[in-house]
């Protein structure tokens, strides 16, 4: 193996993974393929005729090497300027008017425009939509591909809510590109879905394909040629999914031109994802509860995601942006992830022995995207990526037998799963075949000089006669720069030093501490000089040459080795699965050693799975990690009996706080956590609605009232008997008349559902439900008042605590603008009006004893009810509690009116 003693200036890898593992070809006019399908490409193009390649001390350089037969050319077609044509059934697109693109600026589908760059440099989905027309109207097939996983993802809507929760799944992939039917915004007639599309991603481009590229016979055919075998059951879910193979043709096409590569055979993941496997929220109620993004600050990491982020790996925290924005609702997944961070907490030396072995993995799902696609053009950037790759995939599989070592001992279900997938010998076999190529020694490190040495001594000698002449070759000629470093160190008396860096190559290097220049100056042989801090940076016309000649010799060195790596990961490509379930086990168990240590830095609770939302001395996630004391605590309960919280209180009282916690709380129990709390138990929601925030949306040119009748009409459409809603604050944006009436009507509407309701207000005349539905209960933020001892004046202090019962403080409002600088006089008669009219309320504010009664029974009832399916008290204690349940009845009957025959006996 080589070394270099040469000094590297710059930290930064230009080879690493993501720098160049998107291909980017020289020449987009002439686009050469290897298959016209979905396949392996041949490098037998590339074979010992590149002896004819030793240009090393030439000054031709040959920056491009193609392999397969060249296509037709890709041509704008002159006869449509609002679309794009190409020979050889290439699909057309056409961009949407509102991203601006004129005439002259439409660029081929290729990825001219900056969109599409940003697509192959960045972070990147691309989505394919598709709805049904005539009678399939509102089918919904859809699939996605991000650039940095191989794995494509489809799913099909066609229940109730199917628009909305298409919206919400896109929101969840943030997508760089959206791809749609060309029919969808045909002449101004735009569908439905393509308007909803268009109104919540303004950002987003679109592009339009032809729809006859929404074909399901060849996406069902794409999907054959692509799926690994080990996947292969995806098939029978989605050969009747005709939306959503349709989706998947459309896309894999567009990619294909793309990134003008093709995934190799038999290499992608699959997946099919229900919307029926996890918990929808909607995306105002993931801004609204903070999940992945603060409101204030999008940099700040107070929100939930930030709370239980301390994942080492990019997969892992991915996988846990992923469970926050889509809880499980399988309570068996859930609880195996439970037991797995609990024996994570009481096992420290499993705990630390897998962190230490997670933390060194590298980004598994985006190196194995890159190793599946096949180049349609090759590039000396792209053969160089590739011998990258590979390095990292040693890396990667010498790292398989630590973590395997130290899950060998654990009890808990889920590791003793990943324990088992990691003791497949096919890791040993695909590591095996690695090292008949490339040098034991080699492996992965930071700092491009060192990785630029790794990758040029990767393949074993003795392999290809040419590289090894090609490598004797480069070896000579760093020899010689830096003897030509040494010798003008001596020629001049200067302290100089050979240096390296991504940009410049090789270049002289000089400390200024010290050196006495002639004349104050450097000599004139020196050129491209720079200053930095304290040291000199500078080149001279030979070293250039040499480095042009370095250069060369690297561009024969990285196109040989490719020959080789080529023939390697055919190979390899045979068993990918392996690693796609080893990407699986080190993300997830990444994000659970996470949420673990979530748990050791704050007092969590493991929580239970019942049909109550109970718990107790709960608190608030992010405002606990942000404040500098422990925030207050409060108990929640809810039932089928009380799914129906009303809760009243002055301003800054903490309601929004409180509503906040309880979602927070619910979803970090439905992904596998524990829960801030001294006990919890809940029921799992299928959807999670939140309806917060009093603000005017100028871009929409919408009023509070109005975005607050969105909100709460995609509620009303959406939600089911297993939702959680959180309503905070509705109809203030409108007159106090209309804002009781609406309220009312949403209340009752929400009542005919089975949902687990949380209904904060200020409008106290919604607190005659209670009286009206035995499911609904009244509660209060708590606050107390002192005098002041000098002056006298009363001082409200908020407890933020949470009480049974409506809010016995009335006009808070008027307090609040006491504080400010409001005449006495005003605040006065505000007070003399607003009591007339409590008065009045009052007055007709009451309860018959008989609905009383009835509401007492119901209790009863749904309490016994809910003894039977959850109880795990034993015989006696059963028994003391029943009891308890016998006298609060009678205490309500007799708190009715007149005592009636009481019918209970004692179980």
């Amino acid at each position: 193996m080589y070394h270099s003693s040469t000094e590297e200036v710059t930290g930064g890898d230009n080879s690493d993974c993501g720098q160049n593992g998107a291909w980017s070809p020289a020449d987009r006019r002439g686009v050469n393929e290897t298959t016209t399908s979905y396949g392996p490409a041949s490098s037998s193009a590339l074979s010992h005729q590149s002896a004819s390649r030793l240009r090393i001390a030439s000054g031709e350089r040959n920056n491009t090497f193609r392999i397969g037969r060249t296509a037709s050319s890709l041509l704008v077609s002159a006869s449509d300027s609002s679309s794009f044509r190409s020979h050889g059934g290439t699909p057309r697109f056409r961009r949407t008017p509102g991203l601006g693109l004129s005439h002259s600026n439409r660029f081929l589908f290729t990825g001219t425009s900056s969109s599409s760059a940003s697509t192959i440099s960045g972070a990147s989905v691309i989505v394919a939509v598709v709805e049904g027309r005539g009678l399939a109207r509102g089918e919904i097939g859809m699939a996605s591909l991000d650039l940095k996983c191989p794995e494509l993802v489809l799913s099909q809507f066609a229940d109730t809510g199917t628009y909305a929760k298409v919206i919400t799944r896109i929101h969840i992939l943030v997508p760089v590109e959206i791809l749609m039917p060309d029919t969808a915004s045909e002449k101004g007639k735009g569908t439905k879905l393509f308007r909803l599309i268009t109104e919540n991603f303004p950002g987003v481009p679109f592009t339009a394909v032809q729809r006859k590229y929404f074909n399901e016979r060849k996406g069902l055919e794409y999907i054959q040629q692509l799926c690994a075998p080990e996947f292969g059951t995806v098939l029978m879910e989605v050969q009747a999914k005709y939306y959503c193979l349709a989706a998947a043709a459309a896309l894999l096409k567009y990619l294909e031109f793309l990134q003008n590569s093709v995934y190799a055979a038999k290499s992608l993941k699959v997946t099919f994802k229900g919307s029926e496997q996890t918990a929808m929220i909607d995306s105002a109620s993931a801004a609204n509860l903070e999940l992945v993004v603060n409101s204030r600050d999008h940099r700040s990491e107070h929100t939930l995601f930030g709370v239980l982020n301390h994942t080492k790996t990019p997969g892992g925290a991915r996988r846990l942006r992923s469970n926050i924005l889509e809880p499980v609702v399988d309570v068996d997944t859930i609880n195996i992830r439970l037991d797995t961070i609990q024996e994570l907490l009481q096992d420290e030396e499993l705990f630390f022995g897998l962190k230490n072995a997670v933390g060194n993995f590298l980004d598994i799902d985006r190196l194995l995207s890159v190793l599946v696609q096949i180049p349609k053009q090759e590039t000396v950037q792209a053969a160089e990526a590739k011998i990258t790759h590979v390095i990292q995939l040693k890396h990667t599989l010498d790292l398989v037998p630590r973590l395997r070592m130290v899950l060998k001992n654990c009890s808990t279900a889920l590791l003793k799963a990943y324990s088992s997938t990691l003791e497949d010998n096919r890791f040993d076999m695909i590591l095996e075949q690695i090292k008949t190529v490339i040098n034991y020694d080699t492996t992965y490190l930071k700092g491009s000089l060192n990785m630029r040495t790794q990758k040029c001594y990767a393949v074993r000698p003795n392999i290809n006669e040419f590289l090894d002449i090609a490598r004797r070759a480069y070896t000579e000629i760093v020899d010689d720069i830096a003897g030509l470093v040494n010798q003008m160190g001596e020629s001049y008396g200067l302290p100089v030093r050979t240096s390296f860096s991504t940009a410049r190559g090789f270049f002289i290097q000089m400390k200024l501490e010290g050196v006495a220049l002639p004349e104050g100056k450097l000599p004139p042989e020196f050129i491209k000089v720079t200053k930095y801090k304290n040291n000199y940076g500078f080149t001279t016309a030979d070293l250039m040459k040499m480095n042009g000649r370095c250069d060369e010799a690297l561009r024969e060195i990285f196109h040989m080795s490719y020959v080789v790596i080529c023939q390697l990961l055919s190979t390899i490509h045979e068993h990918i699965h392996c690693l796609y379930k080893l990407s699986d086990a080190v993300s997830m168990l990444d994000m659970l050693l996470s949420l673990a240590n979530a748990c050791t830095i704050s007092d969590y609770v493991r929580p239970e799975f019942t049909d109550t939302l109970a718990i107790k001395q709960g608190r608030h996630p992010i405002l606990e990690r942000m404040a500098l004391q422990q925030p207050v605590s409060n108990n929640s309960y809810i039932s089928e009996g009380s799914n129906f919280v009303i809760i009243t209180g002055p301003n800054m009282s903490g309601k929004s706080t409180y509503l906040k916690q309880v979602a927070l709380c619910q979803i970090m129990a439905q992904i596998g956590s524990f829960v801030p709390a001294e006990y919890a138990s809940f029921r799992v929601a299928d959807q999670i609605f939140t309806r917060i925030g009093v603000d005017d949306d100028f871009e929409t040119n919408s009023s509070t009232f109005m975005l607050e009748m969105k909100e709460v009409s995609y509620i009303i459409h959406n939600a089911s008997d297993r939702s959680l809603i959180i309503i905070d604050e509705l109809g203030r944006g409108t007159s106090a008349e209309e804002g009781v009436g609406i309220c009312h009507s949403v209340c009752e509407f929400l009542l005919s559902l089975k949902a687990f309701t949380l209904f904060a207000t200020h409008f106290l005349e919604l607190c005659q439900l209670e009286s009206l539905y035995p499911n609904v209960e009244n509660q209060h933020m708590e606050v107390q008042h002192t005098r002041s001892g000098d002056s006298g004046a009363e001082r409200v202090v908020y407890t933020y605590l949470i009480g049974r019962g409506c809010a016995d403080e009335r006009h808070y409002g008027l307090r609040a603008a006491e504080l400010t600088a409001f005449p006495p006089s005003i605040i006065q008669e505000a007070k003399t009006v607003a009591s007339k009219v409590s008065q009045e309320l009052l007055a007709r504010h009451h309860t018959d004893p008989e609905t009383q009664r009835q509401r007492a029974v119901y209790h009863l009832a749904t309490r016994l009810l809910q003894t039977a399916r959850n109880s795990r008290l034993d015989p006696e204690s059963l028994r003391m509690y029943l009891n308890g349940l016998k006298k609060q009845y009678e205490a309500e009957l007799r708190a009715a009116g007149p005592p009636g025959p009481i019918n209970t006996q004692e179980e």
